[in-house]
């Protein structure tokens, strides 16, 4: 396993490492370079930016193709299901026609092609790189092919997107599922361990572990653990839906507790100088308050169907068959996480430990799962084709947020970070000077309220949505998750913003 999987790592540890070499590109224009109409009305100033550089615009459809893409993806999935549905009903009758060519296994050798692009349009994780092939393409034509190289190799960081991969890997080994669970089933054991006792302790404890072991680690454990607790008892779409609302909510705001543990404090909080306490006043008992309120209402709204879900023989509470991972090796899993978030800034480092991570894994593999690389990668290949579009629109979020009081500001930030990641909606608000200190606060609080909405809005979304889509037959409907997200966002805008 260690041997399949070392290529691949170090030519992503090599190529963090060849990141800081300097390659000039156009793109994006500076802000501070934009001669603004004096006194220009929002229309004003971004038609102005248009026509000064008509790439912006290019850049916002494409990202807006992209957008719109996500929300397809379902029936695009489903015309895949129906093409290979017709494919195999035709190598049926061509079969029993004549004799045709099988492998080994009695398959049909033969694959619907027109199926598997169609099942390839329709991954959530592919959408934004396919639409960074179609940008690279916009770039090359209006400001040529090196722009690109310098762009997407030199401006654009893939830091975060590295860091989820690793995370997302190290969170999902079996000592650190083990030790989670452990700590939560003693919290469930108050209400007998039953799944709606399960349900409540995962979407109230998992994200507030977030703001430890940071949001993308949290959203890997808490629904790797719904799906083993929650979701293996077939609940209905509603409460499908209504779950992975809630998670998601929970999640973007569960990391406000500390400042180095939602990526968008972590854009702030050393320009704006917030630190541990300014945090825990100003959010965190607000954050804490608005997930056991969502999660405790979502709960009495679906405490029949959760009672109902109980196994027929009542093994909530039995043992686990498998023997108990040692705690050297658990320690040793825990520290390379410790790790991994201490130095989540440098690629270079928690990538390189991480291939270390990979050989102790090998040797210890009678007490490991699989390490399951397959949904880290995809997420992180989702969110680097997130920032590369993200880096792209600050001409017209920029001014947008400029022109916003606190109230507006905060509700402007909420419906943005829907379309865009809310790291990059607060990462722009650092740019705009003079902004106030109910201002940073409006913007910051907005942001994470808003990060359940879509699977764009918040980094660890597509981990949670990777983890979870096979318990949704037709894949995650962007529309209905919109939908079960909801509530639990007024609620959390309530808190953030009527409890001040």
């Amino acid at each position: 396993m260690f041997r399949r999987f070392l290529p691949l790592f170090v030519t992503l540890m090599f190529a963090a490492i060849a990141h800081g070499s300097e390659v000039a590109s156009a793109l994006p224009k500076p802000l501070a370079s934009y001669s603004d109409p004096a006194g220009g009305t929002l229309w004003e100033v971004l038609r102005y930016r248009a026509s000064v550089e008509p790439f912006n615009v290019a850049a916002l459809v494409i990202f807006a193709c992209a957008i719109l893409h996500t929300f397809f993806t379902v029936r695009i999935r489903h015309w895949a299901h129906l093409i290979e549905a017709r494919h195999a009903k035709r190598q049926t009758a061509r079969r029993a026609e004549q004799s045709a060519d099988v492998d080994d296994d009695g398959q049909v050798d033969e694959v619907s092609f027109g199926g598997q692009i169609l099942h390839f349009l329709g991954e959530v994780e592919a959408v934004f790189g396919l639409w960074a092939v179609v940008l690279a393409g916009a770039i090359t034509w209006f400001k040529g092919w090196p722009n690109v190289v310098g762009y997407v190799g030199q401006h654009v960081s893939y830091t975060e997107p590295l860091f989820v991969v690793v995370i997302m890997a190290l969170a999902g080994t079996r000592p650190v599922l083990d030790l989670a669970e452990r700590a939560m089933r003693q919290v469930a054991s108050i209400g007998g361990r039953s799944p709606g006792a399960w349900w409540l302790t995962i979407l109230i404890v998992a994200p507030l572990f977030g703001s430890l072991i940071t949001e993308p680690a949290a959203m890997t454990i808490g629904a790797l653990l719904l799906a083993r607790q929650f979701y293996d008892l077939k609940p209905s779409a509603r409460l499908a839906y209504g779950t992975i609302g809630l998670l998601f909510v929970n999640v973007s705001v569960g990391g406000t507790l500390t400042h180095f543990a939602a990526p968008p404090v972590i854009m702030v909080s050393a320009p704006w100088g917030w630190g541990l306490t300014h945090m825990l006043t100003h959010f965190g008992v607000r954050a804490v308050l608005g997930i056991v309120i969502s999660t405790v209402v979502y709960y009495f709204l679906f405490r029949r169907e959760l009672a109902s879900l109980a196994p027929a023989s009542s093994t909530t509470g039995a043992k686990p068959t498998r023997p108990p991972v040692p705690i050297w090796i658990t320690s040793v899993h825990v520290l390379f996480l410790a790790f991994t978030v201490w130095q989540a800034h440098y690629p270079v480092l928690f990538i390189g430990a991480f291939l270390f991570f990979l050989a102790f894994a090998q040797a210890t593999a009678h007490h490991q799962n699989r390490v399951d690389l397959r949904s880290p990668i995809l997420v992180g290949f989702f969110l680097a084709g997130l920032v590369i579009h993200g880096g792209l629109q600050s001409w017209w979020i920029q001014p947008l947020l400029s022109r916003l009081g606190e109230v507006p500001l905060f509700i402007g930030a909420t419906i943005l970070t829907a379309f865009n990641d809310n790291a990059a909606i607060t990462f722009l608000a650092t740019l705009v000077p003079d902004f106030t200190d109910p201002l940073k606060y409006a913007v910051v609080a907005g942001a994470v309220t808003g990060g359940g909405l879509t699977v764009i809005a918040n980094a660890p979304n597509p981990a949670g949505q990777a983890i979870l889509a096979r318990y949704f037959p037709q894949g995650v409907s962007p529309l209905r998750l919109a939908l079960a997200a909801l509530f639990p966002t007024l609620v959390m805008a309530m808190c953030f913003m009527l409890a001040r």
